[in-house]
């Protein structure tokens, strides 16, 4: 009863700061966030669509030697970008990218080392961590959630649902802005953990969705959310993909390639 009571205590927290921000924009600068008319007055008009497809490889939780030799014997020329969603071995994605010759930006895992800016074991060398943090590639706008459900007192990248709501407040003002710019907030949201309730294991408190992902996903609204942490293995019994609002929840496990439409 009581963490229900404070997931409910995160939720209005969220969302009186999402008022307040668009409040605020609306009355100082005169740009109405929750009008239709939002695409007509953004910043870059130019950027408000994207102009072409964009075909994605993603990553999760499990080292596929196979990727090796495909990688090598240029099988990746017409991929645009390579994305994680974390547990998997930093040289292995340094070794696509490298071989590949790809752009990466990644999310760490429950089983990655703790991100040290001066560590170089703690990163990928050559991608770009996007947890908590947005990015614009080729006119696609892309954010990052890393980290899962705390199922140990000392765990690495582990949260309690109430500090993944805390964490996720860090997004807001960058998701605003981009809904200034861009007339929308997100295309592509990346994280570890899958939703609360969607690909996740009621039966595992270590696979638990995280609930605060379900507010970003309704209010954002992603065309796309790739994750992993879930190991799915039954692709004959149950779909990796399902449709939560207007986005498409994909569980990438152990790797997809994604064509993304301009439309």
């Amino acid at each position: 009863m009581f963490r229900s009571c404070l997931d409910y205590v995160w939720e209005l927290l969220i969302l009186f700061s999402l008022i307040f921000f668009t409040f605020f924009v609306d009355k100082v600068f005169g740009i109405p966030l929750n009008s239709k008319e939002l695409k007509k007055l953004a910043i870059y008009p130019h950027l408000r669509q994207n102009h072409r497809k964009m075909k994605i490889l993603a990553l999760s939780d499990e080292v596929v030697d196979r990727l090796y030799t495909l990688a090598a014997n240029h099988y990746f020329d017409d991929v645009d970008l390579l994305l994680s969603c974390g547990d998997l071995p930093y040289e292995y994605l340094e070794y696509l990218l490298t071989i590949a010759n790809l752009p990466l930006y990644y999310v760490p895992g429950n089983h990655d080392p703790e991100y040290q800016e001066l560590v170089g074991d703690s990163r990928a060398e050559g991608g770009v961590n996007l947890d908590l943090k947005t990015t614009r590639f080729d006119n696609f706008l892309i954010a990052g959630v890393g980290g899962s459900i705390r199922y140990r007192p000392d765990g690495i990248n582990q949260y309690t649902q109430a500090q993944i709501y805390a964490r996720i407040l860090k997004l807001i003002p960058t998701l605003l802005l981009n809904k200034i710019r861009y007339g929308r907030a997100l295309d592509i949201l990346i994280t570890h953990s899958p939703p609360f309730g969607i690909h996740d294991d009621s039966d595992s408190h270590a696979h638990q969705g995280l609930k605060a992902l379900n507010l970003l996903i309704r209010w954002a609204k992603p065309r796309y959310h790739f994750h992993g942490h879930t190991h799915f293995y039954r692709q004959n019994l149950e779909s990796s993909i399902t449709q939560y609002g207007e986005t498409e929840v994909m569980n990438i496990f152990p790797y997809k390639i994604i064509e993304i439409d301009n439309d």
